[in-house]
């Protein structure tokens, strides 16, 4: 099982919360997908951003987050939006 820091994107701090929300191998994130990753860090940490979510959606696919497709990235902020 891959660590979640074998992931682009994914440092020591965000391994450490995604960890806290049953979240603890590359598998285990690629299974639950970015959204529902997401939404757990939310209920735990209410400060998480749009950010967040760009982060887990570029470690699931490879990608640095900045450069992840504009409409990926106007869906994921809707979907962060909509938690407001």
């Amino acid at each position: 099982m891959a660590e979640l820091t074998s992931l682009r994107n994914i440092g020591n701090e965000m391994e450490k919360k995604l960890k806290a929300v049953d979240i603890s191998t590359a598998e285990e994130l690629r299974q639950v997908g970015s959204k529902e990753a997401f939404v757990r860090l939310k209920l735990r940490y209410p400060s998480a951003c749009a950010v967040y979510l760009y982060t887990l959606e570029g470690a699931i696919s490879d990608r640095e987050y900045n450069l992840l497709p504009e409409e990926v990235k106007q869906d994921l902020k809707a979907f962060s939006d909509s938690f407001k």
